[in-house]
């Protein structure tokens, strides 16, 4: 049985043990899940032992979530591969508005529909499929990492840095948490965008106050947020905070039409900002209100409100510093203030953009297994999401190569309802990681 052959074998297996994973409830946000986020942990420790990795460990930090962490050493001159993914997923949202209840798999028309099949759960699978397609002997050593706050941002990774870093150092990592190109069209993410956030309350008044009685001279605070709030764009949806950056722009072209198709964006909606589709999600920031704290509509009265807050996110270009961005924003958001409404901001927590290249003999090892995968070669793109980690790894290993890999597509939608993932590809990407395990050999 030829390599390929082998990966394509356990792929029956691989589906399994990924609906397995993907009906334990692993939110990390909300502690009512904590229970299920170590099941989970649990769940991926004993499936790494169950594929014959030596050594298995859970790595804390106290007030964290448990890290899996496994590692196969390396044949003696072989080089140590670590494969990264995250077992933690977002909130379901309404979960009337799934087709399908979110934490039970669903299979249609070629694609498995559940909270975190695609994100990123369904990248655990890919790596747990090359594995096994080895026979749990791969030809590398071969350390495997994989998170569990992921979608709250990473807040213990620092402290396992420090606590656990010599167990992290590798020649290459393979970090699958990114985005295809399209369906049966795989990518080399070469850019990611960071991301900085904050929570800005505005306050206007002590109390609140009869909206008739003193209406048209009072500021309500929802309305001076609001204001605020529309300062982050220009009129064209162009992001207005001065002093971010903007990174070169890309060669791949994001055709429109398709992007419409992609987004379910509404007829007659416009697109916010200016240049190519690539460029704005890619190499420009872009600013977000991601939730708003005020006064419930059931509870409404007529008061005029006195204060109210929001959340911001900001996606900054890949060569941007998210501590300068971060200070920029939380400028912006002091000096834009109406009416002289009182402004206090909060930052949150900061990621740092990326840029990786691939040449020569790496990139030709890494095309060849996708090729053979996919039948097409790997498309060199960028990503406007942030995978902070990536940055990390680079940093704290000069001279390691990192590769952004995905079994995710630009139909996914991860974080949305109903999220999903092209099985066809999910089978390729387990191919495409063997071969890319043997060729790095």
């Amino acid at each position: 049985m030829s390599l390929h052959e082998a990966a394509e074998a356990v792929i029956s297996s691989v589906l399994t043990d990924l609906k397995r994973l993907i009906a334990i409830p692993s939110v990390s946000s909300i502690s009512e899940h904590d229970d299920d986020v170590l099941a989970a942990a649990d769940v991926v420790a004993h499936l790494l032992r169950d594929v014959g990795c030596p050594t298995v460990e859970l790595l804390e930090v106290p007030g964290g979530k448990p890290a899996v962490y496994g590692h196969f050493p390396a044949p003696e001159g072989a080089p140590t591969v670590l494969l990264y993914a995250h077992y933690d997923v977002q909130p379901t949202g309404d979960p009337d508005a799934w087709t399908s209840p979110a934490f039970a798999p669903s299979e249609r028309d070629g694609r498995l529909y559940a909270r975190g099949a695609a994100d990123d759960k369904g990248g655990i699978a890919v790596h747990l499929g090359a594995l096994r397609a080895f026979e749990g002997k791969p030809p590398v050593g071969v350390k495997v990492f994989i998170e569990g706050e992921e979608e709250i941002g990473s807040p213990s990774m620092e402290g396992l840095f420090e606590k656990f870093g010599d167990r992290l150092h590798a020649d290459v990592f393979v970090i699958a948490d990114a985005v295809n190109w399209k369906v049966g069209e795989p990518s080399l993410t070469a850019t990611l965008r960071g991301s900085v956030d904050a929570v800005v309350t505005v306050s206007t008044l002590q109390t609140g106050l009869h909206s008739g009685q003193f209406g048209g001279v009072v500021p309500d605070a929802l309305t001076a947020l609001c204001r605020l709030l529309a300062t982050l764009h220009d009129e064209a949806g162009n992001v207005a905070i001065e002093g971010l950056k903007t990174s070169p722009e890309p060669t791949v072209e994001y055709d429109e039409d398709r992007l419409r198709e992609e987004t379910g964006i509404l007829e007659g909606v416009e697109w916010i900002g200016d240049g190519s589709a690539a460029s704005r999600m890619w190499a420009k920031p872009s600013a977000s209100v991601l939730a708003i704290d005020t006064t419930r509509l059931k509870d409404a009265s007529n008061t005029l409100i006195p204060s109210a807050k929001a959340k911001v996110s900001v996606r900054i270009a890949p060569g941007d510093d998210p501590v300068s961005a971060t200070k920029a924003l939380v400028d912006h958001l002091h000096s834009h203030a109406p009416w002289g409404a009182h402004v206090d901001v909060q930052p949150g927590r900061h990621g740092s953009g990326s840029e990786f290249t691939l040449s020569g003999e790496l990139n030709e090892k890494v095309q060849s297994a996708f090729r053979e995968a996919f039948g097409v070669e790997a498309v060199a793109i960028g990503t406007g999401g942030s995978i902070p980690i990536a940055a990390e790894f680079a940093e704290r290993n000069p001279g390691a190569a990192v590769l952004l890999t995905a079994v995710v597509d630009p139909t996914s939608r991860m974080h949305g309802i109903d999220e999903s993932v092209d099985l066809g590809d999910l089978a390729k990407a387990v191919v495409a990681e063997t071969l890319l395990l043997q060729n790095l050999a």
